[in-house]
């Protein structure tokens, strides 16, 4: 790594501290600077690094267009049960990434009660809604080996199920054939 003189000017007159020892760069040029005390100010993230590796190998051995395609097809299948089921995708078609989709919840339904049911009860966790989409949309992540077929009818089943019982507006019995419809 490389700093200009400039660089390291602006790096030690910064007014606010780093939010990241990881790129605290006081302590990197404290470290690598002649004369310095020596100091380790950090750890390798090892597990981090493993996890990387290993996600690596993963994506090699499948192929980096099949990780893509599987994603693409995984992603229209669960557009489409939704959809089936009468919800709304938040984002236009055209906009939208496989791996995360952002659903509008419907009306009247309490969203923090069916993900909380859906965490605990199914061991199914979909994400809130941030900022000035909290309580209008819930995030559906399919990334990585998550994003499967039988991942997205599980989803669509069990999402069906704790918002038929909650008494949503739903249309019910159609999100799975609409899914197995799409990905063959």
């Amino acid at each position: 790594m490389t700093f200009s003189d400039a660089a390291r000017t602006v790096i030690s007159n910064r007014k606010t501290p780093s939010q990241s020892w990881f790129l605290d760069l006081n302590l990197l040029t404290g470290y690598w600077s002649g004369g310095a005390q020596r100091a380790y100010h950090h750890t390798a993230p090892v597990n981090a690094l493993y996890g990387l590796h290993e996600s690596l190998v993963m994506l090699m051995d499948e192929g980096l267009e099949q990780v893509w395609s599987r994603h693409a097809r995984n992603h229209k299948a669960l557009v489409a049960g939704l959809e089936a089921m009468g919800l709304e995708m938040a984002v236009a078609a055209g906009e939208r990434t496989p791996q995360l989709n952002a659903v509008r919840i419907p009306e009247g339904v309490d969203e923090a009660a069916i993900r909380k049911q859906l965490l605990q009860q199914d061991n199914l966790e979909i994400g809130a809604g941030l900022g000035p989409l909290a309580g209008k949309i819930w995030r559906i992540g399919l990334m990585g080996q998550s994003s499967t077929m039988d991942n997205v009818i599980f989803c669509l089943q069990k999402l069906e199920q704790a918002l038929h019982a909650a008494g949503a507006n739903i249309n019910t019995g159609k999100a799975e054939a609409a899914a197995k419809a799409v990905s063959t």
